[in-house]
């Protein structure tokens, strides 16, 4: 790529971009917000741990009956965990 070319692309990013000052910091702490919110939430609190759905079953039936039908495949099975 020549010079002339880099030097447009790099001008192209930057009027895109703009630099970010790197003293720049959060006008104000997030973490007590999520906190409150996920406090709040009346639904999250209801359900408790997260439930297993029918969804999950049936892909883990689904894994058993392709290893049991396709031994061959624990391996690549085992080794993806």
């Amino acid at each position: 790529m020549s010079a002339h070319r880099e030097n447009r692309i790099e001008h192209l990013l930057r009027q895109v971009q703009p630099p970010v000052d790197p003293a720049a910091e959060p006008s104000r702490d997030l973490w007590p917000e999520v906190l409150r919110r996920i406090d709040a939430d009346p639904v999250a609190a209801a359900a408790g741990p997260a439930r297993q759905n029918w969804f999950d079953w049936a892909l883990l039936a689904g894994l058993v009956v392709f290893a049991v039908s396709f031994p061959a495949t624990i391996p690549v099975f085992l080794y993806y965990l």
